[in-house]
């Protein structure tokens, strides 16, 4: 676990840890001390907590203009045990969407497992957003599962396209564009 790192290749555009408007400004990283752990597993000292025990995020990249953010989840996404989305909406959403942050990625590549509690946070953060969305790219097959047993789809857009993109060889704001517009098509029909 601790070989899994945030992904690098947009540090010279944007690092959170150099945004006065971000939650982990100041924040100071010590590439060879592991201080988080997954189930006593320790993880890479690059990725940021928000209040979770399981589930770890990177904020890879803010746009203030363009009303975005792309956050990589790495970790146990467990809102039965200990409410993650309420750590992850209350600690950093707010915190983005006071800045005029609506519009939200989740790259879920590295998110293990997902175990539902209810939607209400989910529903909060959805009502929030005006014209924004949420949307989760590349999650694993068996986390859509669970998300589909709560209908997540209500408030988030995944699955379909969205489990094979290739972010990672994009720019943001390339990124960003595509999936506005995929965006735009599912919402408005």
């Amino acid at each position: 676990m601790q070989n899994i790192e945030p992904f690098k290749r947009w540090e010279t555009l944007y690092q959170a840890h150099t945004d006065p408007h971000s939650l982990f400004y100041g924040e100071v990283y010590d590439e060879f001390l592991c201080r988080n752990t997954i189930y006593n597993h320790y993880i890479h000292p690059n990725w940021d907590e928000f209040g979770s025990n399981t589930l770890y995020l990177k904020v890879l990249f803010v746009s203030y203009e363009k009303q975005f953010a792309i956050i990589e989840l790495m970790g146990e996404w467990n809102d039965c045990l200990y409410n993650d989305i309420m750590h992850l909406k209350r600690t950093v959403i707010e915190n983005m969407e006071a800045l005029g942050i609506n519009k939200f990625i989740l790259i879920g590549e590295n998110v293990l497992n997902f175990h539902y509690s209810d939607d209400s946070y989910y529903e909060d953060w959805f009502n929030d957003l005006d014209d924004g969305w949420i949307m989760a790219v590349n999650f694993r097959q068996h986390v859509l599962e669970e998300f589909d047993k709560i209908n997540l789809n209500y408030y988030i857009l995944y699955g379909g396209k969205l489990n094979s993109v290739k972010w990672r060889t994009q720019s943001p704001l390339t990124l960003f564009t595509a999936l506005e517009q995929y965006a735009n098509s599912a919402l408005n029909p």
